[in-house]
């Protein structure tokens, strides 16, 4: 984990040298030089993929007359793989003899890439030949090293962030477009548990919700492009293509609709109303300035419109807007999970009764609080939204409410995340939830191994342990071999801390839940309350409303008896502080007098 992480942001250097490249050998502005660096970073990744699944192919390829059989496209489309055309492969492009132009070279990589998916038709850029042979050289060099080889998920999704972040916050802010975080889309995906049929995200970016329900569902065995439809809707274009590059370089096929009739407040682009058997997205919060009547006129409003200005006949905050339409495109089993601005949870007026009509339903299933700094270029919080048209009859007038807020992994001062782990155990408590004990043990079983048999006192004393020996080796390292030395040692620490935090993880549950899995309302972190519960709080889907304060652990030490002992120690320094500054005073005197 540790070193996916530095190899992520080792990555997000490099882009930064290339974006600086750009910049400095072309008059294109923020937004148009971003494109040509993501393309290609997606032919790198590509070709990474290709390769990987090239080599699996060809270990039990057949032979005919000694001859190895060559790989088909078709092969790599039942791996979910993009086939590669030598001329679009990524080191056929770096070893390019220097006579010939190196930018005709790129467009036609990427002609050859759009033919071999349908839905890439258009999509990548072909205006290298704008930039200078020296400076592609010089891009393709930054893109040619093995960090690439070793990060998996929504990587491009990753990327544009970063360039969010580095050249367009204000944009970003203003308009409500960021990248969802890997965690908070695993978390979306691991509550609903998509298994196959029609999955929507209409407000798609550059498509991470697609891509973590695919690793999903083919980790669990099956082939996402046969069990399940992708369809999204993207107002910004230059969204789309990027969600198109990433679905396609995962290997996904899906349908993807961007412009103007992509505006989820006035289109059902595909037709989708009651169709889906899952919605998952990350709308833009906050939205203002909404025609209520073109609105109103696209339906997908069972509750009725939220507040809406009479003089201007516009809708002030379109999140229940978004609300509305994840419940109206599920069909009569379907499931939802979305990210929504925290104030969503309790607002009042119009919002407070669309939110009545809608707990009152009994789909409600799941509300979970994130706390700050999730988001890499905000860092607001926000609150998980689950629906479930086909809840198991125990559940159905029945919300599970966990208050996550403080339970995170720090990634660095400005970003927080959920840890594998951490993710596994907040899906054990929606398992409990649901009555899925067994998945609780699975859990358990799954810490045991990668334990192997190790308590939380016997990760701690290995991790001392570990970081001595670490100490003795380096300090008796002769000199020429120090830095081996120490680079090995801080190997082994880290696999211990990893160790460490696994057995804390464990306890963590265990320590909650039991071994066996028996839930119970934890305070300060989770409780299912029951519609009327809801009701007396006036309909509010906060979490922390619900859960309360967790415990204090008794710390064994008598309140009034300290506070004594503080009263009297305060006591004593003060008049400490007396007689010093008497003697002071005395000292100065003596001084003046002379």
């Amino acid at each position: 984990m540790a070193d996916n992480k530095i190899n992520i942001r080792k990555l997000e250097a490099d882009l930064w040298e290339s974006a600086d490249l750009l910049r400095a050998g072309s008059k294109l502005t923020s937004s148009q030089y971003c494109m040509p660096v993501l393309a290609l970073l997606f032919l790198r990744y590509a070709y990474s993929r290709f390769k990987m699944v090239e080599a699996e192919l060809l270990k039990n390829r057949p032979s005919r007359g000694g001859r190895v059989m060559p790989v088909e496209p078709s092969d790599f489309a039942a791996k979910s793989a993009l086939y590669l055309p030598r001329e679009a492969q990524f080191d056929y492009l770096v070893n390019l003899p220097d006579n010939q132009p190196l930018g005709e070279a790129v467009n036609h990589a990427m002609t050859l890439v759009e033919e071999q998916s349908e839905q890439l038709t258009g999509i990548l850029p072909k205006s290298y030949t704008m930039f200078s042979d020296e400076l592609l050289h010089e891009l393709l060099r930054i893109f040619n090293n093995k960090t690439l080889d070793e990060i998996g998920g929504d990587v491009i999704g990753r990327i544009y962030e970063y360039f969010l972040s580095k050249f367009a916050k204000a944009v970003a802010s203003d308009d409500g477009v960021f990248f969802t975080p890997k965690s908070l889309v695993k978390m979306l995906v691991n509550v609903l548990e998509p298994k196959q049929g029609v999955m929507l995200d209409p407000a798609c970016g550059s498509g991470g919700m697609f891509v973590q329900t695919g690793d999903f569902v083919n980790a669990g065995g099956m082939n996402a492009n046969t069990q399940m439809t992708f369809y999204g809707q993207e107002k910004v274009e230059y969204n789309a293509q990027l969600c198109l590059m990433n679905m396609a370089v995962h290997g996904l096929n899906g349908r993807i609709i961007s412009g103007d009739e992509a505006n989820s407040f006035y289109h059902d682009a595909h037709n989708l109303a009651g169709k889906c058997d899952y919605v998952m997205a990350n709308p833009p919060f906050n939205v203002d300035k909404v025609k209520s009547e073109s609105a109103s006129a696209a339906g997908r409003l069972p509750f009725g419109l939220p507040g809406v200005n009479a003089k201007t006949k516009e809708i002030g905050n379109a999140n229940y807007l978004w609300i509305s339409y994840f419940y109206a495109y599920l069909n009569d089993h379907g499931r939802a999970g979305f990210v929504m601005a925290s104030s969503a949870t309790d607002s009042a007026n119009k919002d407070r009764d669309i939110r009545e009509k809608l707990v009152l339903t009994g789909d409600v299933d799941v509300m979970v609080s994130v706390g700050n700094n999730f988001f890499y270029t905000l860092s607001l919080p926000c609150s998980l939204w689950f629906f479930d048209k086909a809840k198991r009859l125990e559940n159905k007038n029945r919300v599970l409410f966990i208050d996550a807020r403080n339970y995170y992994t720090v990634v660095d001062r400005t970003l927080n995340e959920w840890s594998e782990w951490q993710l596994k155990n907040l899906q054990a408590i929606v398992h409990l939830y649901r009555g899925e004990t067994e998945k609780y043990r699975q859990l358990v079983a799954e810490y045991n191994d990668a334990l192997d048999g190790r308590t939380l006192q016997q990760c701690e004393e290995e991790l001392v342990a570990i970081k001595q020996a670490a100490k003795d080796a380096v300090a008796n390292a002769v000199r020429k071999e120090k830095k081996r030395v120490e680079r090995e040692q801080n190997e082994s620490i880290a696999e211990a801390e990893a160790m460490l935090e696994t057995a804390r993880q464990r306890e963590w549950l265990t320590s909650k839940f039991g071994l066996n899995g028996e839930y119970r309302d934890v305070p300060g972190l989770c409780k299912i309350a029951t519609l009327s519960e809801i009701e007396e709080k006036n309909y509010s889907l906060t979490p922390g409303a619900y859960v309360g304060v967790a415990e204090v652990e008794d710390d064994g030490i008598d309140f009034h008896e300290r506070m004594n002992e503080i009263h009297a120690e305060l006591a004593s320094l003060n008049k400490e502080a007396n007689l010093l500054m008497s003697e002071i005073m005395k000292e100065w005197e003596t001084l003046n007098s002379k």
